[in-house]
């Protein structure tokens, strides 16, 4: 068989993109590079409840006072590289973090995250979760949180796209945080619960989310919650990993500094006592540089492969 030059090229494009389309979505080299140049103490803590148990990622921060505490909850990608790696920018900052890996359990032969072999098996799996698992696990964590000596007593959780969801979704059940991060997640159907602040983190260039904005903030402010949304214009969902990716657009890059500088100051300005009461604003950041193509949270290899 004659194989022409350009069906050649395909070919070989194809067998250089397979084993990115089949290695584990936790394998980002970026990321974990710069996790395992950490000097931050780092740890697996098995959090058990009822008859489960989750594997959580604990890291700490070289600081000599006790310190907040952050449940970290990942993206629908999993306990992946960069959901590791952004736990480790958060203790640099002075903070403890806890991420749970909510796969644990559900993975292929039982495994956890880092036991699937693609994008798509990893997000149908995140996305078929129980969301009454999800809260245990959370809660799981929550409590760990607060038994943790090295903590001083305030909690709160910083969620990432579908994790954003549950982070806004989980402070209408626990009473204790002290605040609650949302990143390009959408918010809860009942707010009339949270007693905790909402701080939101969007996407310019993220109808989807974008188009659930005006409805939570207008629930937060019939509720008289405290929601306070940030849009960072000409960003993609997902810009908090795809800002710092070798290849990050301008504008996910300045999202990425200017949303994790806001963070970074909020948990710091963190009260120990929850408060909901405050009107709700809403603004947005423009970029500096123009707009570049969204980058999804789910974009996959698997589709430039096909494309070819």
């Amino acid at each position: 068989m004659t194989i022409t030059v350009p069906s050649a090229l395909k070919l070989l494009a194809v067998a250089l993109l397979l084993p990115l389309a089949t290695s584990p979505i936790q394998a980002q080299d970026w990321a974990k590079s710069r996790l395992d140049a950490s000097p931050r103490h780092h740890e697996y803590v098995p959090l058990k409840h009822g008859g489960r148990t989750v594997q959580a990622f604990v890291i700490y921060p070289e600081v000599k006072t006790k310190a907040p505490v952050i449940v970290l909850i990942h993206e629908i990608f999993g306990l992946s590289d960069w959901a590791k790696e952004m736990a480790d920018e958060l203790a640099a900052q002075g903070f403890i973090v806890i991420a749970p890996d909510l796969l644990t359990g559900f993975g292929p032969n039982g495994g956890n995250s880092d036991a699937f072999t693609s994008m798509d098996a990893t997000t149908k799996a995140v996305s078929g979760l129980d969301a009454a698992v999800v809260t245990a696990d959370l809660d799981a964590a929550a409590d760990y949180a607060k038994k943790i000596p090295a903590g001083n007593g305030k909690i709160a959780t910083v969620g990432f796209c579908w994790g954003g969801g549950k982070s806004f979704a989980f402070a209408t059940h626990r009473k204790d945080l002290s605040a609650a991060f949302v990143f390009y997640g959408p918010g809860p159907s009942d707010v009339t619960t949270i007693t905790a602040p909402v701080y939101g983190f969007y996407a310019g260039n993220d109808a989807r989310i974008g188009a659930t904005i005006p409805a939570t903030t207008e629930a937060m402010k019939a509720a008289g919650k405290k929601y306070d949304p940030v849009t960072y214009e000409g960003a993609g969902h997902g810009f908090m990993r795809a800002g710092e990716a070798p290849d990050a657009s301008p504008a996910n890059k300045a999202a990425r500094e200017q949303g994790f500088t806001r963070l970074v100051t909020l948990i710091k300005e963190m009260k120990t006592a929850p408060t909901a009461s405050n009107p709700t604003h809403n603004k947005t950041v423009a970029a500096k540089k123009p707009a570049a193509p969204a980058i999804h949270c789910h974009d996959s290899s698997l589709q430039m492969a096909a494309s070819l």
